[in-house]
């Protein structure tokens, strides 16, 4: 093996050293060309000071100018990727610390403050949930409601994702991240749009700091038991969670479907318009907001519901407890507002 690659105190190049890592954790190379034009752009805006020495200053001044004609949500994937870098270069001993988990924190305290949005009680939403009797469009909403992720993250869930106490599926292996927690789904960083994961070309991206691991309470769980007897062998050997039961029966279900099922229902409701905008129209997204602020105004910890949702990285989380797992367990099982569960019913959906 190969032992000319510099010790990590002694990196001349660290956007190089990080390239070069992120290529033998499988990042495609349209993934590493993002990740190094962003992190040059940065670079050549601190101007004489080297990365290692940039402060939080250097890193809020260069977002700021990265707002010039650009969406927020291009910002947060520009800080992401930032933030990745420092917390990576900080781990493996190059950097001192990483200026970026500053910056994250305060851009995230904007998250979901829009009051303009449609205030769904609830009741409300319970009644809606009561009202989808389809094994896999029940899975796929309440799964979005107890979670807070994303439609994206959602569609690129495999069966190794989740581990079921008792669980039925005598032929899944879960994630090693999952032995020994029971009722938990596990959900990574990684999948990015048109890379190959777990043997499938992944049409949608996730775009967590972290990979997260979400606590599966007692609804969620027979809610995924009713769907998992019903749901159609899969054509990938992805083995993924949720798979199409129509026109595309067996293939992993796509971020449009969800989105067709979720407004289908919602309009149902009164709840989408055509034309309507984000303050009044209930879309998958709208489920991450719904989670987002009902969850943090039950537990009153701003820190566990970012987690849960993927906003901060692990050398934050660390700033909280060493029981983390244990931690957010509890207090989202406390908190987490009851949904109804399933009746058995047919197992002929289609």
């Amino acid at each position: 093996m190969s032992t000319d690659r510099a010790a990590p105190d002694t990196v001349e190049d660290p956007i190089e050293y990080f390239l070069t890592d992120i290529s033998f954790q499988g990042k495609s190379e349209r993934t590493q060309e993002a990740y190094e034009r962003v992190l040059r752009d940065f670079e050549s805006s601190i101007g004489t000071d080297t990365l290692a020495t940039a402060t939080h200053r250097d890193c809020m001044a260069w977002i700021h100018d990265q707002r010039d004609g650009r969406s927020e949500s291009t910002i947060a994937t520009y800080a992401s990727y930032l933030h990745r870098f420092y917390s990576y270069m900080t781990q493996i001993g190059t950097f001192e610390s990483n200026p970026m988990a500053i910056v994250v924190e305060e851009l995230d305290e904007s998250i979901d403050s829009d009051p303009a949005r449609r205030d769904v009680s609830i009741d409300a939403m319970k009644r809606f949930v009561d009202d989808v009797t389809h094994p896999l469009k029940r899975a796929l909403i309440v799964t979005l409601l107890k979670t807070g992720m994303r439609v994206g993250e959602l569609c690129n869930l495999d069966q190794r994702d989740l581990h079921l106490a008792d669980d039925p599926r005598n032929d899944v292996t879960i994630r090693p991240s999952l032995d020994g927690r029971e009722n938990t789904l596990y959900v990574s960083s990684d999948p990015a749009r048109g890379e190959n994961v777990n043997g499938e070309v992944r049409s949608a991206s996730n775009k967590r700091r972290r990979d997260t691991v979400i606590p599966v309470d007692d609804d969620l769980v027979t809610t995924l038991r009713a769907w998992l007897d019903v749901r159609p062998d899969p054509v990938s050997r992805a083995d993924p969670l949720f798979v199409s039961t129509g026109d595309n029966w067996g293939r992993r279900v796509t971020t449009d479907a969800v989105h067709h099922i979720v407004t289908t229902h919602a309009r149902e409701w009164g709840w989408y318009a055509d034309g309507g905008g984000v303050e009044e129209n209930v879309t998958p997204h709208y489920f991450r907001h719904f989670f987002t602020t009902h969850l943090r105004d039950r537990t009153g910890d701003r820190g566990i519901v970012k987690y849960l949702r993927g906003d901060v990285a692990q050398d934050v989380i660390d700033t909280y407890t060493h029981d983390w797992g244990d931690r957010v367990r509890d207090v989202y099982e406390r908190n987490v507002y009851a949904l109804p569960v399933p009746e058995y019913r047919s197992t002929s959906h289609r």
